[in-house]
């Protein structure tokens, strides 16, 4: 078995093409793209897995990096020099054993995101996909933000050297905003929501040439967060849980975790057949345009209006992967709900107070989900859960101040 070289100028990536999501199309993977041209839709990330699996096996993995980087054959940089590390990935996979007995649902873990470089999960998407803008010769990133994904692109942008422009909501919080200025970043507020800032940035990517990293409107932020499935099923010894609770905004994190599960299986590292976790999809009942479509039977969401939700990860009313959210929810045989803001930082507390955690209340939307679905008995007592807490509550202080 050969053991990919650390030392070697290439890194053992096996990328092949890309994808359009919604038509099978095929693009040359060492091009710049946004969407696919057809389809106006995300193009996925496709690799030569045969060869990935040569060796990318449970046993190599025991002696690699402790970081994302560590799955190198099913990322897209091809090119060591070109990788920009800040220590993402390899976040705790913490057993809440006070928590779970407190709701009655002894298995319950916390994948704590919290750790990561700029305190999200948001770290993941934008290292993979600054490296692969660097590689491929972009001269100027653009990002509409909520908050997490405008850091962590600015912080990236700032150690690769290539000029960040973020665009924000004018009421994000000051910590966002903070961030975003201390990386050096040209920071602008818009009266309005993610969506108008995505106007914003799609006006300047016509008139200026910036690169547009939005949400799934690139191909690599999703290489980046499908990590945490792979790392998940590293941390389980390569099982997976019955149930797993994400807070969707865009959905990066949730489409990433499906799109893993499945790689996994080809590459040999979990069984062909293995009973995939059920995918719960949660959001703000201010906005909720995911919800309202899958109970709905729909595919796609349209705008949700007057979106409003003190979680800003989950103040995305309109998202361009929806069909890719919904699909999963549906395959995996999940379910998707909504719950209150308050709620999110009673159940935020409760993480805390049993965990040591301090949760984005994303992480508290999750536990708020979780005790619902138990109380309808959808999820049983006896089952092992997994609730994906995204971010530190630190950059929401404002909320217990």
């Amino acid at each position: 078995m050969q053991i990919p070289n650390p030392h070697s100028e290439n890194t053992a990536s096996t990328l092949t093409h890309l994808e359009c999501s919604m038509t099978g199309e095929r693009y040359e993977a060492d091009q710049i793209w946004n969407l696919s041209p057809s389809a106006q839709r995300p193009l996925l990330a496709r690799y030569d897995l045969p060869k990935a699996a040569q060796t990318l096996t449970r046993e190599s993995l025991t002696n690699r990096r402790r970081d994302l980087w560590r799955y190198e054959e099913v990322l897209p940089v091809r090119r060591r020099e070109n990788i920009i590390a800040l220590g993402e990935g390899w976040t705790p996979l913490v057993h809440a054993e006070r928590l779970g007995t407190q709701i009655g649902c002894a298995q319950t873990l916390i994948k704590d995101e919290s750790p990561n470089p700029t305190g999200s999960f948001k770290a993941r998407g934008q290292a993979v996909a600054v490296s692969r803008a660097k590689e491929l010769g972009v001269t100027s990133l653009a990002i509409p933000s909520a908050g997490n994904a405008g850091g962590a692109m600015s912080a990236y942008a700032a150690a690769a050297g290539i000029p960040a422009h973020v665009f924000m909501p004018a009421d994000v919080p000051l910590a966002f905003r903070a961030e975003c200025n201390a990386f050096g970043a040209n920071l602008t507020l818009v009266n309005g929501l993610i969506n108008d800032c995505g106007a914003k940035v799609r006006e300047g990517a016509q008139t200026h040439g910036w690169f547009d990293v939005s949400t799934l409107k690139e191909p690599y932020r999703l290489e980046g967060k499908k990590t945490m499935g792979y790392e998940l099923a590293e941390q389980l010894d390569w099982t997976l849980p019955d149930v797993i609770i994400y807070p969707a905004g865009g959905g990066t994190g949730l489409i990433g975790l499906w799109k893993a599960f499945q790689e996994m299986e080809e590459l040999g590292l979990l069984p062909r057949g293995m009973k995939r976790p059920r995918m719960v999809c949660v959001q703000s009942t201010g906005c909720a345009p995911i919800i309202k479509a899958f109970h709905e039977g729909n595919e796609h969401a349209p705008l949700w209006e007057g979106a409003k939700t003190i979680a800003d990860g989950l103040r995305v009313p309109v998202a361009v992967g929806d069909f890719l959210m919904i699909r999963a929810i549906k395959e995996s045989g999940g379910t998707a709900l909504a719950v209150s803001d308050e709620d999110m930082i009673t159940y935020s507390n409760m993480i805390a107070r049993t965990t040591g955690i301090f949760p984005a209340p994303e992480g508290g939307a999750c536990l708020a989900a979780q005790v619902e679905l138990l109380e309808q008995g959808w999820i049983r007592p006896d089952e092992s859960v997994v609730l994906f807490n995204t971010g530190t509550g630190l950059k929401y202080a404002h909320l217990w101040g």
